[in-house]
C-alpha cells in the first residue's frame, strides 16, 4: 500500500477499534446488548468487504500491469525481428 493509503488503514482500524471497545463496555454493563451486538457486526461486515475489495483492486491492478508488460515486451521483440531481418 501506498504512504496516504496506509494512513487511511490506520485510522479506519482505529475507529474500529474503538466501535468495538465500546460495543464491549455496552455489553459488560447488560444493557443494550442489541446494540453491542448490532456494533459488532456492522464492524466485522465493513472490515471484511473493505479488505475483500482491497484485494480485488491489487489483483486487478496486477493483472493489468501483467497484460502492459506482455504488450511492452511483446513490441520491443518484433522491433528486434525486423531490426535482425532489415
Amino acid at each position: 500500500m501506498e504512504l496516504p493509503g496506509l494512513r487511511t488503514w490506520i485510522v479506519f482500524y482505529l475507529l474500529s477499534f474503538v466501535v468495538l471497545l465500546w460495543a464491549a463496555f455496552l455489553s459488560s454493563q447488560g444493557t443494550m446488548l442489541w446494540v453491542s451486538l448490532m456494533l459488532v457486526i456492522v464492524v466485522v461486515g465493513v472490515n471484511f468487504v473493505t479488505v475483500y475489495n482491497e484485494v480485488k483492486r491489487h489483483a486487478s491492478r496486477k493483472a493489468l500491469q501483467r497484460e502492459l508488460v506482455k504488450n511492452v515486451s511483446g513490441k520491443s521483440a518484433a522491433v528486434d525481428d525486423r531490426k535482425k531481418r532489415g
